[in-house]
């Protein structure tokens, strides 16, 4: 047996590359329910069973209800809801918007979706 080569796939240390998760919203009590607006730029939860920590990189494709723009968000983990959380939350994270125009993109049309519906006191996914 030979040894490895330097650029063997093997042995490189792969660069982790953010993982790429789709949500789409049908209708305003589930963006209300999913929107993070005490995040500083704003934020998504998306449910889903795979493990994450805090501050892992996801690339966030957001699909608005009616809207026929999808929202490519590069955003970070920020909140996680583990299996068998209180109050039977469903499992999931919180994607933080950057402070990019995409996120702020974002933001700005959930909000105008949402309305006074932001001041509601009505439980949340996070909240």
């Amino acid at each position: 047996m030979s040894a490895a080569s330097p650029l063997d796939p093997n042995t490189v240390p792969a660069v982790a590359r953010p993982t790429v998760l789709s949500l789409a919203i049908k209708e305003k009590a589930a963006l209300y329910a999913a929107y993070m607006p005490f995040l500083k730029n704003g934020g998504m939860f998306v449910p889903t069973q795979k493990p994450y920590k805090i501050g892992d990189e996801i690339y966030l494709i957001l699909a608005l209800m009616d809207d026929v723009n999808k929202y490519p968000i590069a955003g970070k983990v920020a909140w996680i809801t583990p299996p068998g959380a209180h109050n039977n939350k469903a499992q999931g994270i919180g994607v933080h918007f950057p402070e990019d125009e995409s996120g702020q993109r974002a933001r700005l049309r959930i909000e105008e979706i949402l309305g006074a519906a932001l001041r509601s006191s009505r439980a949340t996914h996070t909240l």
